[in-house]
């Protein structure tokens, strides 16, 4: 099959968008936009409000760091560290409008 009839998707683990992982630990955007321990419904519940399709796989781990488990496949709109930029904003709002979540601190 050809990549043009392939629909292009991109793979997020929660770890890209994590503050306490180091770059070389797989944190993919700036500690600017990142939040502590993002979940996958984080994730999700981002993806989906920015209007793209999103689909959890529970049982993958991320290679580097094999303790955390679960990835989200994301429709791909554009470069993929743009959008890691956009869902990691988006999450980072999703998470300060939660009470009760934990600050950066905790």
């Amino acid at each position: 099959m050809s990549r043009d009839l392939k629909e292009r998707k991109i793979v997020i683990y929660p770890q890209y968008l994590d503050c306490s992982a180091s770059r070389s630990q797989g944190r993919r955007v700036p500690k600017t936009l990142c939040s502590s321990n993002p979940t996958l419904e984080d994730i999700v519940k981002a993806a989906q409000g920015l209007g793209l399709e999103a689909e959890v796989e529970l049982e993958k781990k991320y290679p580097r760091m094999w303790r955390r488990s679960g990835r989200v496949i994301v429709s791909k709109k554009g470069s993929k560290s743009r959008l890691l930029k956009i869902i990691a904003s988006e999450v980072k709002k999703l998470k300060s409008k939660v009470p009760g979540s934990p600050s950066r601190g905790e």
